[in-house]
């Protein structure tokens, strides 16, 4: 009877376990797990679901054509240039908010008056809309925009910079609002990483006559290395996927050089209606971020310091 009275107990809490988890599964399953390998059979075909006029035969407006979708991405010269777009996003402010985040998080660590506000401060454009973030950076940005007046009364430029017409000056706002909009973020990290630094290395180092910078360089970066680490391939995941702060600069116009991949992988699906050549585009944006990401795990035994 034990036996038995047991056994039930646990049937019980099993599917008790399973009806609470089945939500998230089912989830998972329809809106991660489907998409990605719906993607990866879509790459190596030819097809537009516009055209599809019934799902039972599905079979037939769907034309393979191999490794045909990845070799024509890598000759077209606007996924090319989306490309180096986003590496040039990626090189740029990654680093820089990085430095910046480590940076204010280790003087905001000291004894700062209204520390909590600038935390604050810093945190809220983390969690705006970048829709209305790149609407202000754009105003401010135009021809009779802040940023020019102001460079104009200080004499550094004699006429208004078109900051969001040319494709070369265009990358400068938008990095600026990556930067921004991201450094909230890394701060939040970094601050948290350094409440585990012990307080004694900074007192040792005191008493040894070292200064605030040297101890910056040779307790904090060491000790939070694991952190940079983590930020490091996030961050670089994130741009890589990088959409709503370049789209709020391009939309409505006919710069097409500042594009960055996701972009392009939204206009070739959405715009021209090849989902098949979009969903490869997608199977190369996924290779690009394997492989970054196997690089940093195999050089981070160089600096990270665990």
């Amino acid at each position: 009877m034990k036996v038995k009275t047991v056994n039930k107990t646990q049937r019980k809490e099993n599917l008790a376990g399973y009806a609470f988890v089945s939500p998230a599964l089912i989830c998972y399953l329809l809106l991660i797990a489907f998409p990605f390998f719906l993607t990866l059979i879509l790459g190596f075909t030819e097809f537009n679901f516009l055209k599809v006029k019934s799902l039972a035969k599905l079979g037939k407006y769907i034309d393979w054509v191999g490794f045909e979708n990845f070799v024509d991405a890598f000759a077209d010269r606007r996924f090319v240039a989306a490309i180096k777009n986003t590496f040039v996003y990626a090189i740029v402010t990654v680093p820089i908010s990085i430095v910046l985040g480590i940076t204010i998080a280790y003087v905001l660590n000291g004894k700062v008056f209204f520390k909590k506000v600038l935390r604050l401060a810093f945190f809220i454009p983390y969690i705006s809309s970048i829709v209305a973030l790149g609407a202000v950076f754009k105003f401010l940005f135009r021809e009779d925009g802040l940023v020019n007046n102001f460079l104009m009364n200080v004499g550094w430029v004699a006429e208004p910079l078109k900051w969001t017409v040319e494709p070369a000056l265009t990358k400068i706002p938008i990095c600026l609002l990556v930067i921004w909009t991201s450094l909230g973020y890394v701060l939040i990290i970094y601050m948290a990483a350094l409440q585990n630094v012990p307080k004694s290395l900074y007192e040792a180092a005191t008493i040894d006559g070292a200064t605030g910078f040297q101890q910056f360089i040779k307790i904090t970066v060491p000790l939070v290395s694991p952190t940079t680490f983590y930020l490091l391939i996030v961050r670089m995941i994130a741009i890589f996927k990088i959409f709503g702060s370049v789209n709020v600069f391009t939309m409505g116009s006919s710069i097409t050089s500042n594009t960055s991949i996701v972009q392009e992988i939204y206009s070739t699906a959405f715009s021209s209606y090849q989902h098949g050549y979009a969903s490869a585009q997608s199977v190369i944006l996924l290779a690009i971020i394997i492989v970054f990401t196997a690089i940093n795990f195999a050089g981070q035994k160089k600096w990270v310091h665990y």
